[in-house]
Protein backbone atom coordinates (compact mmCIF):
# COMPACT_ATOMS: atom_id res chain seq x y z
CA UNK A 1 0.00 0.00 0.00
CA UNK A 2 1.58 3.42 -1.20
CA UNK A 3 1.91 5.61 2.26
CA UNK A 4 0.95 9.27 1.98
CA UNK A 5 3.38 11.76 3.36
CA UNK A 6 2.46 15.05 4.43
CA UNK A 7 4.76 18.30 3.65
CA UNK A 8 6.33 17.72 7.44
CA UNK A 9 6.86 14.52 6.80
CA UNK A 10 8.24 14.50 3.78
CA UNK A 11 10.91 16.97 5.07
CA UNK A 12 11.37 14.84 8.32
CA UNK A 13 12.46 11.90 6.26
CA UNK A 14 16.04 10.95 6.42
CA UNK A 15 18.40 12.32 3.68
CA UNK A 16 21.15 10.33 1.48
CA UNK A 17 23.72 12.17 -0.13
CA UNK A 18 25.46 9.83 -2.05
CA UNK A 19 28.08 10.49 -5.10
CA UNK A 20 28.64 8.01 -8.48
CA UNK A 21 31.91 7.71 -9.87
CA UNK A 22 33.96 5.35 -12.08
CA UNK A 23 35.77 5.42 -15.80
CA UNK A 24 34.31 6.60 -18.54
CA UNK A 25 31.31 4.47 -20.48
CA UNK A 26 30.65 2.40 -17.44
CA UNK A 27 27.38 3.79 -17.34
CA UNK A 28 27.16 5.95 -14.03
CA UNK A 29 24.62 8.67 -15.71
CA UNK A 30 22.38 6.11 -16.99
CA UNK A 31 22.55 3.99 -13.34
CA UNK A 32 21.34 6.97 -11.89
CA UNK A 33 18.93 7.30 -14.88
CA UNK A 34 17.60 3.85 -14.37
CA UNK A 35 17.03 4.73 -10.34
CA UNK A 36 14.91 7.69 -11.13
CA UNK A 37 13.00 5.80 -13.98
CA UNK A 38 12.25 2.67 -11.85
CA UNK A 39 11.10 4.55 -8.61
CA UNK A 40 9.02 6.72 -11.25
CA UNK A 41 10.91 9.76 -9.79
CA UNK A 42 10.72 11.42 -13.24
CA UNK A 43 8.04 14.03 -14.87
CA UNK A 44 6.18 13.03 -18.13
CA UNK A 45 7.42 15.81 -19.81
CA UNK A 46 11.03 14.49 -18.99
CA UNK A 47 10.27 11.35 -20.32
CA UNK A 48 8.73 12.64 -23.74
CA UNK A 49 11.82 14.96 -23.96
CA UNK A 50 14.62 12.07 -23.58
CA UNK A 51 12.23 9.33 -25.55
CA UNK A 52 12.03 11.80 -28.68
CA UNK A 53 16.15 13.03 -28.21
CA UNK A 54 16.65 9.02 -28.17
CA UNK A 55 14.19 8.46 -31.46
CA UNK A 56 16.46 11.34 -33.59
CA UNK A 57 19.33 9.43 -32.95
CA UNK A 58 18.40 6.36 -33.72
CA UNK A 59 18.98 4.84 -30.50
CA UNK A 60 17.33 1.88 -29.43
CA UNK A 61 14.60 2.23 -26.40
CA UNK A 62 15.53 5.19 -24.00
CA UNK A 63 19.05 6.51 -23.56
CA UNK A 64 18.41 7.37 -19.56
CA UNK A 65 21.86 8.94 -19.19
CA UNK A 66 20.30 11.81 -20.72
CA UNK A 67 18.22 12.55 -17.72
CA UNK A 68 21.78 13.50 -15.73
CA UNK A 69 24.13 14.85 -18.87
CA UNK A 70 22.45 18.14 -19.11
CA UNK A 71 25.34 20.02 -20.26
CA UNK A 72 24.84 20.08 -24.38
CA UNK A 73 28.36 18.75 -24.68
CA UNK A 74 27.85 16.35 -22.33
CA UNK A 75 25.02 15.23 -24.69
CA UNK A 76 27.19 14.98 -28.01
CA UNK A 77 30.01 13.44 -26.41
CA UNK A 78 28.01 10.81 -24.20
CA UNK A 79 30.42 11.76 -21.23
CA UNK A 80 29.62 13.85 -17.80
CA UNK A 81 31.83 16.97 -18.00
CA UNK A 82 30.66 18.62 -14.68
CA UNK A 83 29.09 17.41 -11.62
CA UNK A 84 25.42 16.70 -11.91
CA UNK A 85 23.17 17.15 -9.06
CA UNK A 86 19.57 15.19 -8.82
CA UNK A 87 17.09 14.78 -6.19
CA UNK A 88 14.22 11.99 -5.60
CA UNK A 89 12.78 10.75 -2.47
CA UNK A 90 11.12 7.30 -2.23
CA UNK A 91 8.64 6.47 1.04
CA UNK A 92 11.51 5.60 2.83
CA UNK A 93 14.29 8.39 2.35
CA UNK A 94 15.39 11.77 0.20
CA UNK A 95 18.29 11.12 -1.86
CA UNK A 96 20.66 13.70 -3.61
CA UNK A 97 22.72 12.15 -6.54
CA UNK A 98 26.18 13.75 -7.49
CA UNK A 99 26.88 11.94 -10.44
CA UNK A 100 30.33 12.96 -11.52
CA UNK A 101 32.75 12.68 -14.06
CA UNK A 102 34.90 9.57 -14.89
CA UNK A 103 37.84 11.24 -16.78
CA UNK A 104 41.08 11.60 -15.22
CA UNK A 105 41.24 15.41 -16.14
CA UNK A 106 37.70 15.86 -13.72
CA UNK A 107 39.17 14.31 -10.45
CA UNK A 108 38.62 18.01 -8.98
CA UNK A 109 34.72 17.35 -9.81
CA UNK A 110 34.54 14.22 -8.68
CA UNK A 111 36.34 15.75 -5.05
CA UNK A 112 33.43 18.41 -5.24
CA UNK A 113 30.85 16.19 -5.32
CA UNK A 114 31.97 13.50 -3.01
CA UNK A 115 32.70 15.61 -0.27
CA UNK A 116 29.68 15.65 1.57
CA UNK A 117 28.44 12.68 0.58
CA UNK A 118 27.64 9.82 2.85
CA UNK A 119 28.18 6.81 0.20
CA UNK A 120 29.59 6.24 -3.04
CA UNK A 121 28.58 4.17 -5.45
CA UNK A 122 31.80 2.92 -7.63
CA UNK A 123 30.86 1.36 -11.03
CA UNK A 124 33.36 -1.21 -12.67
CA UNK A 125 32.78 -2.11 -16.38
CA UNK A 126 32.45 -5.94 -16.05
CA UNK A 127 34.34 -6.17 -19.24
CA UNK A 128 36.96 -4.47 -18.20
CA UNK A 129 37.30 -5.24 -14.93
CA UNK A 130 39.22 -3.25 -11.74
CA UNK A 131 41.15 -0.25 -13.71
CA UNK A 132 43.10 2.78 -13.08
CA UNK A 133 40.61 5.05 -12.64
CA UNK A 134 38.57 2.75 -10.57
CA UNK A 135 41.61 2.93 -8.10
CA UNK A 136 41.68 6.11 -8.42
CA UNK A 137 37.88 6.88 -7.32
CA UNK A 138 38.57 4.19 -4.18
CA UNK A 139 41.23 6.44 -2.77
CA UNK A 140 39.78 9.17 -3.31
CA UNK A 141 36.30 8.22 -1.56
CA UNK A 142 38.68 6.89 1.25
CA UNK A 143 40.89 10.05 1.54
CA UNK A 144 37.34 12.03 2.17
CA UNK A 145 36.31 10.05 4.87
CA UNK A 146 32.82 8.59 2.47
CA UNK A 147 31.58 6.22 5.27
CA UNK A 148 30.15 3.96 2.93
CA UNK A 149 31.54 2.28 -0.55
CA UNK A 150 29.36 0.23 -2.90
CA UNK A 151 30.92 -1.06 -5.82
CA UNK A 152 28.44 -1.55 -8.92
CA UNK A 153 29.82 -4.21 -11.09
CA UNK A 154 27.91 -2.79 -13.98
CA UNK A 155 27.48 -4.34 -17.70
CA UNK A 156 26.68 -8.10 -16.35
CA UNK A 157 24.26 -7.93 -19.61
CA UNK A 158 27.73 -7.80 -21.75
CA UNK A 159 29.37 -11.15 -20.25
CA UNK A 160 26.15 -13.21 -20.25
CA UNK A 161 25.52 -12.83 -16.39
CA UNK A 162 28.26 -14.49 -15.50
CA UNK A 163 29.37 -15.24 -12.03
CA UNK A 164 32.95 -15.77 -12.29
CA UNK A 165 33.88 -12.70 -14.07
CA UNK A 166 31.75 -10.82 -11.02
CA UNK A 167 33.64 -13.14 -8.60
CA UNK A 168 37.09 -12.49 -10.15
CA UNK A 169 36.07 -8.87 -9.72
CA UNK A 170 35.16 -9.10 -6.73
CA UNK A 171 38.41 -10.76 -5.52
CA UNK A 172 40.33 -7.90 -7.03
CA UNK A 173 38.72 -5.32 -5.57
CA UNK A 174 38.83 -6.80 -2.34
CA UNK A 175 42.92 -7.29 -2.81
CA UNK A 176 43.13 -3.35 -3.34
CA UNK A 177 40.51 -2.19 -0.70
CA UNK A 178 41.88 -3.39 1.98
CA UNK A 179 44.62 -0.76 1.74
CA UNK A 180 42.40 1.84 2.17
CA UNK A 181 40.69 3.35 5.21
CA UNK A 182 37.28 2.51 4.61
CA UNK A 183 34.82 -0.09 6.96
CA UNK A 184 31.48 -0.66 4.99
CA UNK A 185 32.37 -1.94 1.55
CA UNK A 186 29.56 -3.70 -0.59
CA UNK A 187 29.81 -5.37 -3.81
CA UNK A 188 26.72 -5.64 -6.62
CA UNK A 189 25.77 -7.13 -9.82
CA UNK A 190 23.53 -5.01 -12.09
CA UNK A 191 22.95 -4.09 -15.35
CA UNK A 192 21.99 -0.14 -15.36
CA UNK A 193 20.90 -0.56 -19.15
CA UNK A 194 18.47 -3.63 -18.51
CA UNK A 195 17.78 -2.09 -15.09
CA UNK A 196 18.78 -6.42 -13.46
CA UNK A 197 19.29 -5.54 -9.51
CA UNK A 198 18.81 -1.70 -9.69
CA UNK A 199 15.61 -1.13 -8.63
CA UNK A 200 13.92 -4.91 -9.10
CA UNK A 201 15.40 -7.88 -8.60
CA UNK A 202 17.27 -9.99 -11.41
CA UNK A 203 15.89 -12.77 -12.95
CA UNK A 204 18.94 -13.22 -15.19
CA UNK A 205 21.59 -13.55 -12.06
CA UNK A 206 19.61 -15.64 -9.58
CA UNK A 207 23.28 -16.98 -8.19
CA UNK A 208 23.41 -13.55 -6.61
CA UNK A 209 21.18 -13.66 -3.63
CA UNK A 210 22.15 -9.92 -2.26
CA UNK A 211 20.01 -6.92 -2.13
CA UNK A 212 19.03 -4.54 -4.93
CA UNK A 213 20.79 -1.11 -5.25
CA UNK A 214 17.55 0.34 -4.24
CA UNK A 215 17.11 -1.70 -1.26
CA UNK A 216 20.67 -1.09 -0.26
CA UNK A 217 20.58 2.87 -0.95
CA UNK A 218 16.89 2.82 1.50
CA UNK A 219 18.24 1.19 4.32
CA UNK A 220 21.84 1.33 4.61
CA UNK A 221 22.43 2.93 8.24
CA UNK A 222 23.97 6.57 8.31
CA UNK A 223 22.69 7.63 11.31
CA UNK A 224 26.25 7.33 12.87
CA UNK A 225 27.84 8.82 10.16
CA UNK A 226 28.09 12.09 11.69
CA UNK A 227 30.04 12.93 14.78
CA UNK A 228 27.88 13.20 17.94
CA UNK A 229 30.82 13.26 20.44
CA UNK A 230 32.40 16.27 20.04
CA UNK A 231 30.25 19.68 20.15
CA UNK A 232 31.17 22.10 17.98
CA UNK A 233 28.98 24.96 16.71
CA UNK A 234 30.58 27.48 14.35
CA UNK A 235 28.88 30.97 14.83
CA UNK A 236 27.74 32.30 11.47
CA UNK A 237 25.70 35.08 12.50
CA UNK A 238 24.66 37.28 15.55
CA UNK A 239 20.92 38.13 15.29
CA UNK A 240 19.88 41.00 16.86
CA UNK A 241 16.68 41.95 16.33
CA UNK A 242 16.44 45.17 17.42
CA UNK A 243 12.69 45.26 18.41
CA UNK A 244 10.66 46.12 21.38
CA UNK A 245 9.39 42.72 21.79
CA UNK A 246 13.08 40.89 21.15
CA UNK A 247 14.42 44.16 23.09
CA UNK A 248 17.35 42.22 24.56
CA UNK A 249 17.75 39.28 22.24
CA UNK A 250 20.54 38.17 21.09
CA UNK A 251 21.10 34.94 19.42
CA UNK A 252 24.05 32.98 17.78
CA UNK A 253 23.07 31.27 14.60
CA UNK A 254 24.70 28.56 12.63
CA UNK A 255 24.70 24.90 11.62
CA UNK A 256 25.84 22.37 14.28
CA UNK A 257 29.28 20.26 13.08
CA UNK A 258 29.47 18.05 15.94
CA UNK A 259 28.11 16.94 19.00
CA UNK A 260 24.23 17.54 20.80
CA UNK A 261 23.78 20.54 22.85
CA UNK A 262 21.29 20.92 24.87
CA UNK A 263 20.06 24.16 26.83
CA UNK A 264 21.59 23.89 30.68
CA UNK A 265 24.86 22.64 28.71
CA UNK A 266 28.17 24.56 29.95
CA UNK A 267 30.10 25.51 27.28
CA UNK A 268 32.85 27.42 26.33
CA UNK A 269 33.49 30.00 23.40
CA UNK A 270 36.96 30.34 21.60
CA UNK A 271 38.61 32.01 20.68
CA UNK A 272 37.83 33.97 23.92
CA UNK A 273 37.95 30.84 26.01
CA UNK A 274 34.52 33.09 28.35
CA UNK A 275 32.74 30.32 29.49
CA UNK A 276 28.52 30.25 30.05
CA UNK A 277 25.52 28.28 29.93
CA UNK A 278 23.54 27.25 26.93
CA UNK A 279 20.11 29.26 27.50
CA UNK A 280 18.04 28.30 24.62
CA UNK A 281 18.14 26.74 21.19
CA UNK A 282 15.62 28.52 18.51
CA UNK A 283 14.75 27.46 15.22
CA UNK A 284 12.32 28.77 12.81
CA UNK A 285 9.25 26.63 14.32
CA UNK A 286 10.32 27.67 18.01
CA UNK A 287 13.09 26.56 20.24
CA UNK A 288 13.72 22.66 20.66
CA UNK A 289 15.58 20.66 23.95
CA UNK A 290 18.65 19.19 21.27
CA UNK A 291 20.38 20.30 18.79
CA UNK A 292 22.54 17.97 16.33
CA UNK A 293 24.66 17.40 13.19
CA UNK A 294 23.02 18.84 10.92
CA UNK A 295 20.57 21.30 12.48
CA UNK A 296 20.92 24.81 11.34
CA UNK A 297 20.03 26.64 14.66
CA UNK A 298 19.89 30.03 16.71
CA UNK A 299 21.09 29.55 20.43
CA UNK A 300 21.50 31.92 23.41
CA UNK A 301 23.63 31.89 26.14
CA UNK A 302 23.07 32.82 29.96
CA UNK A 303 26.21 35.31 29.55
CA UNK A 304 26.38 38.56 27.58
CA UNK A 305 30.13 37.91 25.92
CA UNK A 306 31.17 39.73 23.04
CA UNK A 307 31.18 36.29 19.86
CA UNK A 308 31.31 37.31 16.02
CA UNK A 309 31.39 35.39 13.09
CA UNK A 310 34.05 32.75 13.25
CA UNK A 311 34.11 32.02 17.14
CA UNK A 312 33.14 28.52 17.70
CA UNK A 313 30.81 27.28 20.88
CA UNK A 314 32.27 24.25 22.16
CA UNK A 315 31.77 22.11 25.82
CA UNK A 316 33.89 22.78 28.70
CA UNK A 317 35.76 19.84 28.80
CA UNK A 318 36.16 18.85 25.03
CA UNK A 319 37.98 21.39 22.82
CA UNK A 320 39.17 21.11 19.27
CA UNK A 321 42.57 21.76 18.38
CA UNK A 322 43.64 25.51 18.61
CA UNK A 323 46.77 26.16 16.07
CA UNK A 324 48.17 27.94 13.38
CA UNK A 325 50.48 25.16 12.21
CA UNK A 326 48.61 22.89 10.48
CA UNK A 327 49.23 19.48 8.37
CA UNK A 328 46.96 19.26 5.01
CA UNK A 329 45.73 16.68 3.00
CA UNK A 330 45.16 18.97 -0.09
CA UNK A 331 43.77 18.43 -3.67
CA UNK A 332 44.37 21.16 -5.73
CA UNK A 333 41.52 22.75 -8.33
CA UNK A 334 43.37 24.90 -10.23
CA UNK A 335 45.16 25.29 -13.42
CA UNK A 336 48.25 27.10 -11.71
CA UNK A 337 50.38 24.64 -10.13
CA UNK A 338 50.42 25.20 -5.88
CA UNK A 339 53.28 27.94 -4.94
CA UNK A 340 55.61 26.92 -2.66
CA UNK A 341 56.03 29.73 0.06
CA UNK A 342 52.51 30.73 -1.67
CA UNK A 343 50.25 33.18 0.27
CA UNK A 344 46.43 32.87 -0.14
CA UNK A 345 42.96 32.72 1.83
CA UNK A 346 41.66 29.88 3.66
CA UNK A 347 37.66 29.43 4.54
CA UNK A 348 37.97 26.83 7.78
CA UNK A 349 34.04 26.27 8.51
CA UNK A 350 32.96 30.11 9.23
CA UNK A 351 36.26 31.56 9.79
CA UNK A 352 38.00 33.60 7.53
CA UNK A 353 41.89 33.72 6.86
CA UNK A 354 45.02 34.10 5.38
CA UNK A 355 47.81 31.44 5.22
CA UNK A 356 51.40 30.79 3.81
CA UNK A 357 52.53 27.11 2.13
CA UNK A 358 55.72 26.44 4.63
CA UNK A 359 56.16 22.87 2.78
CA UNK A 360 54.74 20.56 0.21
CA UNK A 361 56.14 16.94 2.17
CA UNK A 362 55.18 15.06 -0.46
CA UNK A 363 52.82 14.60 -3.67
CA UNK A 364 50.79 11.32 -4.03
CA UNK A 365 50.93 9.33 -6.87
CA UNK A 366 47.04 8.37 -7.28
CA UNK A 367 47.71 5.55 -9.53
CA UNK A 368 50.16 3.04 -7.15
CA UNK A 369 49.09 5.57 -4.05
CA UNK A 370 53.14 5.96 -3.42
CA UNK A 371 53.86 9.08 -1.81
CA UNK A 372 56.63 10.73 -4.25
CA UNK A 373 58.90 12.85 -2.49
CA UNK A 374 61.24 13.72 -5.38
CA UNK A 375 58.81 15.56 -7.43
CA UNK A 376 56.84 17.90 -5.09
CA UNK A 377 55.23 20.06 -7.70
CA UNK A 378 51.39 19.62 -7.20
CA UNK A 379 49.38 20.72 -10.08
CA UNK A 380 45.51 20.16 -10.95
CA UNK A 381 43.54 17.34 -10.03
CA UNK A 382 47.37 16.33 -7.87
CA UNK A 383 46.87 15.40 -4.19
CA UNK A 384 49.89 15.93 -1.80
CA UNK A 385 50.25 16.75 2.12
CA UNK A 386 51.09 20.30 2.95
CA UNK A 387 52.22 22.23 6.09
CA UNK A 388 50.69 25.98 6.34
CA UNK A 389 51.20 28.49 8.76
CA UNK A 390 47.46 30.68 9.12
CA UNK A 391 47.64 34.22 10.56
CA UNK A 392 45.57 33.59 13.07
CA UNK A 393 44.27 30.29 15.02
CA UNK A 394 42.21 27.72 13.90
CA UNK A 395 39.85 25.56 15.67
CA UNK A 396 39.73 22.19 14.25
CA UNK A 397 39.57 18.06 14.37
CA UNK A 398 41.46 15.68 11.80
CA UNK A 399 39.20 15.49 9.36
CA UNK A 400 38.99 11.57 10.00
CA UNK A 401 37.11 12.26 13.22
CA UNK A 402 34.92 15.31 12.01
CA UNK A 403 34.40 15.66 7.95
CA UNK A 404 33.31 19.65 8.85
CA UNK A 405 35.97 20.82 11.32
CA UNK A 406 38.82 19.24 9.21
CA UNK A 407 38.15 20.53 5.97
CA UNK A 408 39.38 23.43 4.90
CA UNK A 409 39.36 25.46 1.18
CA UNK A 410 42.19 27.59 -0.80
CA UNK A 411 40.92 30.51 -2.53
CA UNK A 412 43.21 32.59 -4.19
CA UNK A 413 43.23 36.26 -3.22
CA UNK A 414 43.91 37.83 -7.07
CA UNK A 415 41.07 35.78 -8.66
CA UNK A 416 38.99 34.99 -5.38
CA UNK A 417 38.95 31.54 -7.09
CA UNK A 418 38.89 28.64 -4.74
CA UNK A 419 42.02 26.42 -5.93
CA UNK A 420 42.08 23.87 -3.51
CA UNK A 421 40.46 21.54 -1.03
CA UNK A 422 41.77 20.55 2.08
CA UNK A 423 41.63 17.63 4.44
CA UNK A 424 43.07 18.60 8.17
CA UNK A 425 45.50 15.73 9.43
Amino acid sequence: MEKNYDHEGYLNMELLRFTTAGSVDDGKSTLIGRLLYDSKSIFQDQLENITKISERRGEEGINLALLTDGLKAEREQGITIDVAYRYFATPKRKFIIADTPGHIEYTRNMVTGASSANLALILVDARHGMVEQTCRHSFIASLLQIPHIIFCINKMDLVDYDEKVYQKIKDDLDAFTSKLNTQDIRYLPISALNGDNVVDRSKNMDWYQGPTLMYLLETIHIASDENHLDCRFPIQYVIRPQKDEFHDYRGYAGRVAGGVFKPGDDVKVLPSGFSSKVKSIDTLTGPIEEAFPPMSVTMTLEDDIDISRGDMIVRENNVPEVSQDIDVMICWLNKTSLKSNGKYAVKHTSRDARCIIKEVVYRININTLHRDQEDKEIKMNDIGRIKIRTTQPLFFDKYNRNRITGSIIFIDEATNATVGAGMII
